[in-house]
Formats: C-alpha cells, structure tokens, sequence
C-alpha cells in the first residue's frame, strides 16, 4: 500500500506531533507500506527510517508564506502547500491513501477526493489549546480553524482515535454522524527511547528529589495548577516540613512562567524549554517523579514515555487517558482535581516517602510497553483498508 501522511514537523522537531508523526510512518513502513511524509518544516527531501520526507517549508516571500500570517484565511495556507504537492505526487505515482491529523486540518483541500481517500487521525483539537478568553480577532481567528478542522473530519473516508474516550470526545467536538468506518490505535514509542528507558535505572540519591514536567504552558496542561502546587510545596519545604526537591519544566521557556510566581518556588525551579532527544532522555533518567497534571490529553505520550521509565506519574483524574493509564495500574496518584492544592496533597506524600517511590516504579514499569509499532502498523493499515471500501462504495 502507498501512502502518503501529513505532518506539521518530524524528527529531529521535539513535539508530541513530530514523535507521532514518525510512529506512525515507521511503524507503516515496518508494516510494508510505502510510505511518503509531507512536512512543512524543511525544506529538503530525503530518505530516513524506511520512509520519504517531502519538504515543504514555505519560502519566506511567497504568497503563501504571506497568507499564512493573515488572521482567519491564513489557516488555508498549509492545506493550499500539501494539497498542491500531495496532488502532483499522485499524479506521478497514485497513493492508495493520505492521513493527516485533525489538529489546524493541514488536509481539509484534500477532504472527498474522489480518488485519493483521507483518513484524519484525531489529536487534541484547536480548540481545547487557546487561551481561556480569547481576543475577538483570536475568537475569529479560533472559529475558522475549528470550521476547518470539522470540515476536514466529515469529508474523512476514515476516522483513527488514540483512544475510546477521546474518539467520543471528537464526535462531539465535530458533530459526526458515525457513518465512516473508525479504529481506536494507541501510539507507540519510538525504538531507541524504549530501549534506553528500559536501561534507566531509578535514581538513587534522593537530595535533591528530582520532579519533571513535559508539556507546554497552557492551561489544558494544568500549567497553571503545576505553578500554585509549586508554590505551595516550596513554601513546606522553607519551613522543613518536606525534604529538598528541584522541578525541572521541559518545554517551557523563563518567560513563561508567572510573573507573581513567589521566590522560594522559582528557586526550586528550572525551565528547560525545548530540548532535543538526548536531554529529554536524560530528564526522565534524573527524575524521581513526572508531574503531568492535564485536564485533557487525547492520547497523553507524556504518560507511555514515563511508565517506559518507571517514573511514578502524578496526573489528574479530570483526564480520561490518566485515569486509564496512569490510574488504573496505579502507576501513580491522580489529584482529585486540575488545581494547586489538589496536586499538591497527591505529590506531598511522593515527596516524604522513598519507599511509597519504589512501589509505583515498579507498578509504572509493570504498565509499560503497552503499545508497539506492531500494533500500530497493523492497526492503522486495517483501518486504511476499510476507509479505501468504504470511499469505493461512497
């Protein structure tokens, strides 16, 4: 089967979507397929993994680049690029079929091709990552990418959710009408950084205890509810009452923390920003703990990339994946809810007791492996094949 997938970034980018993107290709090509990713990130194409990238970055100049930084019309831009060389690719070789994720619809132009059947596998949508209350231009700007992202969805021959819960979730989110055939496949984990988490030993040393949280600032990350239980914990800690601990934040700059955040947390804290793989690896070997308290997660790879580490992970029971993945093996404790004082009470006891550590290491690497480019690949090219008769029927 060729295929052909869009992507927004791709390894060596350091974001959830670029390591998914990757998973998926590899794991096709691993599978069989012959697979070509389209990425805006570069500009260059070459040959890496079993699978062809086709850059498509936008020169600065262009009217394309142009569009893109207009408000509202602007999110056509993407889906102008990879309609325009998904197409010309397809004319020289057909694809069978083209994934793309839902996220800012890079393949709504793309949508009821007669002959080149869309499957749309569901990240988080726009929508869930804006700000609380937004601007009128962002409202605007919010709404048309929401309409694209819907549109895209409808006119998919096929459906792909990386879980039950979030699957449902889109429906909603998209108002679909449950006609197109739908998989739910979890992501893997890349080869090498299952290899090295399994390698990891848990630290030893417990001065400092070492927390790490991986995500962005945002609200659907509980950043936020991170920063107050922060603050409340460092305030323990001056007073004796808790031992030392350092918060390293990966993928957040210094400019993105609060600006009322007290002094006694922010001397407790580092933030990393984006790293690249091999200091990524080396945050989760250091840590004693993973702090990923998100109200939501369509998948959570935070979650899989800490139980391949056996790092205890405090999350939130607001979030359907955490409760699955992290709670349901008790891999760690889940606050009651997405705010500071609610983390707080489930990291404090982490914090206070090296052997309650030890039972969820063991518990989290007990957990661990769930998912594999196997099943991925299998799994996705089930779905292409339904999603191919059924564009066939329609």
């Amino acid at each position: 089967m060729r295929t052909a997938l869009l992507a927004w970034d791709y390894p060596p980018a350091p974001s959830g979507l670029s390591t998914a993107a990757r998973e998926i290709a590899e794991s096709l090509a691993e599978s069989g397929a012959d697979v070509t990713v389209f990425t805006l990130d570069r500009a260059v194409a070459e040959r890496t993994g079993g699978v062809t990238v086709e850059g498509l970055a936008l020169p600065p100049m262009s009217g394309l680049a142009r569009l893109r930084l207009r408000g509202s019309v602007g999110h056509l831009a993407a889906p102008l690029a990879f309609r325009r060389a998904v197409l010309a690719a397809h004319a020289r070789t057909p694809f069978d079929v083209v994934e793309a994720t839902n996220w800012y619809a890079p393949a709504v132009l793309l949508a009821g091709h007669r002959d080149l059947p869309l499957v749309t596998r569901s990240s988080t949508p726009a929508a869930f990552t804006r700000a609380p209350v937004p601007s009128l231009r962002d409202r605007l700007d919010g709404g048309s990418a929401d309409a694209l992202e819907r549109r895209q969805a409808r006119g998919s021959a096929g459906l792909i959710a990386n879980t039950a819960a979030h699957g449902a979730v889109i429906a909603r989110a998209y108002r679909l009408s449950g006609r197109q055939p739908e998989a739910v496949i979890g992501l893997s984990l890349p080869p090498e950084v299952a290899a090295g988490a399994r390698d990891a030993p848990y630290p030893e040393v417990d001065a400092p205890l070492r927390l790490l949280f991986v995500g962005r600032a945002e609200s659907r990350k509980g950043f936020d509810a991170l920063m107050d239980a922060l603050a409340i914990l460092a305030a323990e800690a001056e007073r004796g009452a808790l031992p030392p601990f350092r918060l390293d934040v990966v993928g957040v700059s210094p400019g993105d923390l609060p600006a009322d955040l007290p002094d006694t947390a922010r001397a407790r804290l580092c933030a990393r920003g984006r790293i690249g793989a091999g200091a990524l690896a080396e945050a989760y070997t250091e840590a004693h703990v993973v702090l990923a308290p998100s109200r939501y997660e369509s998948f959570g790879l935070v979650y899989q990339e800490a139980l391949a580490y056996g790092r205890p992970v405090v999350a939130c029971a607001e979030d359907a994946s955490a409760r699955a993945f992290v709670g349901a093996p008790e891999a760690g404790p889940l606050a009651t809810a997405a705010t500071g004082a609610a983390l707080a009470d489930a990291l404090r006891p982490l914090l206070l007791d090296p052997a309650l550590r030890r039972a969820y290491h063991a518990r989290a690497l007990a957990a661990a492996g769930r998912f594999t480019r196997a099943s991925l690949g299998s799994a996705t090219l089930d779905l292409y094949r339904r999603a191919i008769a059924a564009a066939r029927e329609g």
